[in-house]
C-alpha cells in the first residue's frame, strides 16, 4: 500500500471543503449577499444623489428668495426716498406759500398804515389851514366879507359832500 502522507490528507480535506461549500451553495449565498450589499450601496448612492439635488434646489430657492427680498428692500427704500422727497418738496412749497402770504399781508398792512398816516397828515394840515384861515380872517376881514366867505365855504362843503 502506498503511504498516505499529509499532502494527500490536505488534498482530501480541500476537496471535501469545496464539496461542502458547493453542497450548501455558499458561492450563491455570497453572491446574493454581495449583490444585496451592492444594491444597498447603489440605493444609498442614489439617495445621496437625490438629497444632494434636493439640497441644491433648496439652496437655489433660498438664493432666489434672498435676491427677491433684496430687490423688494431696494424698492421699499426707493419708495421711502421718493416719499421723503415729496414730503420735503411739499413742506418747502407750503413754507414758501406761507412766507408769500405773510409778506403780502405785511405789505398790505404797511400800505394801509401809510394811507392812514397820509390821511392823518392831510386832516391835520386841513385843520391847521382852517384854523390859520380863521385867525387871519378874524383879524383882517370885515363882517360883510366874513359872511360872504362863510356862505362860500358852506356851498363848497355841500358840493364836496355830494
Amino acid at each position: 500500500m502506498v503511504a498516505l502522507d499529509a499532502t494527500f490528507y490536505a488534498l482530501i480535506g480541500l476537496v471535501l471543503f469545496f464539496l461542502v461549500v458547493a453542497y450548501f451553495k455558499v458561492p450563491v449565498i455570497m453572491l446574493r449577499s454581495l449583490d444585496s450589499r451592492a444594491d444597498q450601496i447603489r440605493d444609498e448612492l442614489a439617495e445621496a444623489k437625490r438629497l444632494r439635488e434636493e439640497a441644491q434646489h433648496v439652496l437655489a430657492d433660498y438664493q432666489r428668495k434672498r435676491r427677491e427680498a433684496e430687490d423688494e428692500a431696494k424698492d421699499i427704500v426707493a419708495a421711502a426716498e421718493r416719499e421723503a422727497q415729496s414730503i420735503k418738496d411739499e413742506a418747502r412749497r407750503k413754507t414758501e406759500e406761507y412766507v408769500e402770504r405773510r409778506t403780502a399781508f405785511s405789505e398790505q398792512k404797511i400800505r394801509q398804515a401809510e394811507h392812514d398816516a397820509i390821511e392823518a397828515v392831510r386832516s391835520a394840515a386841513v385843520d391847521v389851514a382852517v384854523e390859520a384861515s380863521r385867525i387871519v380872517l378874524e383879524k383882517k376881514a370885515t363882517a360883510a366879507v366874513q359872511s360872504k366867505l362863510f356862505s362860500k365855504s358852506i356851498d363848497a362843503v355841500k358840493s364836496k359832500l355830494n
